[in-house]
């Protein structure tokens, strides 16, 4: 005993180095699991195996499929997004851009389908013909917008819109989890440099009265494998506050539950479900051959009850089959203008819909398994990947550790 605590004496600042490395082997092998998990957004190497991608973006379509399944099957679902929206204070929003919008298809379809007689015309009778149209727009407009609302789920595809937004732009799918679990992956680098301090003062205490070399890079793998293991286990267990030797613990995904829902409701309602990507997902998106059949079941009605009379000349005049291009042109030109002329109902379609305060709404209702669907995607895909990662670098630095030791203290 004599000697041994004449050889810590002698050597002590090496000997207390040893918890030192002990935290940082904790700390860093967090950092480094966390940037793994994020980063690089696209795979830097030589593929296929020499190389990295996080393990979030590299699993960006599984990820945004978890996280989305979520959001529509236990947040919102489509119908609650558009029925809020007005069919008539949406017409009245857009009602100048809308008149734009229409002179400019029915002076494209006229000179396109009757060059000779449009350019003939007096100036006055072309615009009496186009505010003829702009009058009949907005009815038209409202009449389109009242049956989409009424066939959601044929016309919107919610979940698609989701996905699409996430796996196109993965920065944003990281953000999504470092919003919602900012502060655990904090709590994960402090907790290791702690609890690898603590296993390191065991470990300096193994090394000092056996001295035998293979203690130090075991201890390194131990710290690195247990220390990410539990600070997962702290994140999300338990699910609800129980005491442990006194002190009482709850899973801190858990216990920040009110504020997490914030941060990710907030992102959701800013970023992925706003008023331009729904518009754009049901003019553009893959339910979007419904919408244009609907537009021209309209157009077709239109042009029917405005040319009753004419409409016969009409057909006689340009072909049966170019009048039917003809109603086909002004859907298309409808469908490609309508995004734009729609955006100038952004903001009153974000103060209707109330995305976030709906999804904040639901997210309280949630029960504690559902909820940690939010977050616990992330942590599961390859997640013994990044135990092994941090459990091989501690190794290695014990491995390293021995060679100063030996230098140093013999």
């Amino acid at each position: 005993m004599n000697a041994i605590i004449q050889d810590f004496a002698a050597h002590w600042p090496v000997y207390l180095s040893i918890p030192v490395v002990a935290a940082l082997i904790g700390y860093v092998t967090k950092v480094l699991a966390i940037r793994m998990m994020f980063g690089p957004v696209e795979f830097k190497g030589i593929k296929p195996f020499l190389g990295w991608q996080g393990i979030v973006p590299k699993h960006a379509a599984k990820m945004a499929g978890v996280a989305c399944d979520t959001l529509t099957q236990q947040l919102i679902q489509p119908q609650e997004v558009l029925d809020r929206l007005d069919p008539e204070r949406i017409v009245a929003e857009v009602e100048e851009p809308l008149r734009q919008t229409i002179e400019e298809i029915v002076r494209e379809v006229a000179s396109a389908y009757q060059p000779g007689l449009w350019e003939s015309m007096p100036r006055g009778v072309q615009r009496a013909v186009i505010s003829r149209v702009q009058a009949d727009a907005p009815r038209l407009l409202s009449e389109v917008l009242g049956e989409i609302k009424s066939d959601v789920d044929n016309v919107f595809d919610l979940k698609d819109m989701v996905v699409t937004s996430l796996v196109r732009d993965k920065e944003l799918l990281n953000r999504i989890f470092l919003q919602a679990g900012g502060k655990e992956f904090q709590f994960i680098r402090r907790s290791g440099a702690v609890f690898g301090a603590l296993i390191g003062v065991v470990q300096m205490s193994a090394w000092v009265v056996f001295k035998v070399p293979l203690i130090m890079p075991l201890f390194g793998l131990f710290t690195g494998w247990f220390t990410d293991w539990l600070a997962l286990k702290m994140i999300f267990r338990p699910q609800r506050p129980k005491r442990y030797f006194g002190f009482e613990w709850q899973g801190l995904f858990h216990k920040r539950r009110d504020e997490v829902a914030e941060a990710y409701c907030e992102l959701i309602a800013a970023e992925i479900i706003t008023p331009r990507n729904v518009i754009e997902a049901v003019l553009r998106g893959p339910m979007s051959d419904k919408v244009m059949a609907l537009v021209q079941r309209q157009v077709d009605d239109e042009l029917s009850r405005r040319a009753s009379i004419a409409k016969p000349l009409l057909v006689l005049a340009i072909g049966g089959r170019r009048y039917q291009d003809l109603k086909h042109r002004v859907s298309e030109l409808l469908m490609a203008k309508l995004p734009e002329t729609m955006g100038y109902v952004e903001d009153y379609a974000a103060d209707a819909m109330d995305i976030r305060n709906t999804l904040v709404g639901k997210m309280k209702e949630l029960d504690a398994s559902e909820f940690e669907e939010l977050l616990r995607p992330a942590f599961r895909e390859e997640e013994r990947t990044l135990i092994a990662t941090g459990a091989a670098l501690g190794f290695v630095v014990g491995e390293a550790q021995v060679l100063v030791l030996e230098h140093l203290a013999p």
